[in-house]
């Protein structure tokens, strides 16, 4: 954990291409032996973090895709923004234009995969919805997720969450 605070402490100020073992490993007040036996490199390092925000990102669209009722699909929503308020300091750099852009694209491909859709093929979701709105909706809402991130998080989770679902879940009737 001190390690990953420590990049994205450094990352704040460059890209992870600048950064070094040597001076990532200074402001984690740890050895480079013990930095080596968990990761090969800072991209090694910055890797597992975006693989274990995915991976939340996976079990927390399951979960929202099995709800039916509004108000379940909001609880869902409002832990999701939740999650990035608890972990906004990495996911701003992440989500942001400085950010990796292969992490982004595997954020809206695992987003589309979730919900059953291929932006290149087919008309519809699997749900009957317009892929066209689909696809809006879905960079509409990740282009609010960034907005409200680079801007430090001025609504609640829940603001947020009402918001999504009122512009996306009506848009797309989902």
């Amino acid at each position: 954990m001190v390690l990953q605070e420590s990049l994205f402490e450094l990352m704040e100020e460059k890209p992870i291409t600048k950064i070094t073992i040597k001076e990532l490993c200074e402001n984690a007040d740890i050895n480079r032996t013990t930095f080596y036996a968990y990761y090969t490199d800072q991209y090694d390092l910055l890797r597992k973090i975006q693989d274990e925000t995915l991976l939340w990102v996976k079990e927390s669209l399951s979960n929202l895709i099995g709800k039916t009722d509004k108000q379940e699909k909001m609880m869902v929503l409002e832990k999701i923004f939740q999650y990035f308020v608890e972990n906004s300091r990495h996911l701003k750099i992440l989500m942001s234009e400085q950010g990796d852009i292969d992490f982004q694209k595997q954020m809206f491909t695992l987003i589309y995969q979730q919900c059953g859709i291929s932006p290149s093929t087919g008309a519809e979701t699997d749900f009957g919805v317009s892929k066209d709105y689909f696809i809006f909706a879905v960079n509409g809402s990740v282009g609010l997720l960034q907005h409200w991130l680079k801007n430090g998080i001025n609504q609640s989770a829940k603001e947020m969450a009402e918001t999504i679902y009122n512009l996306t879940f009506r848009l797309v009737n989902w």
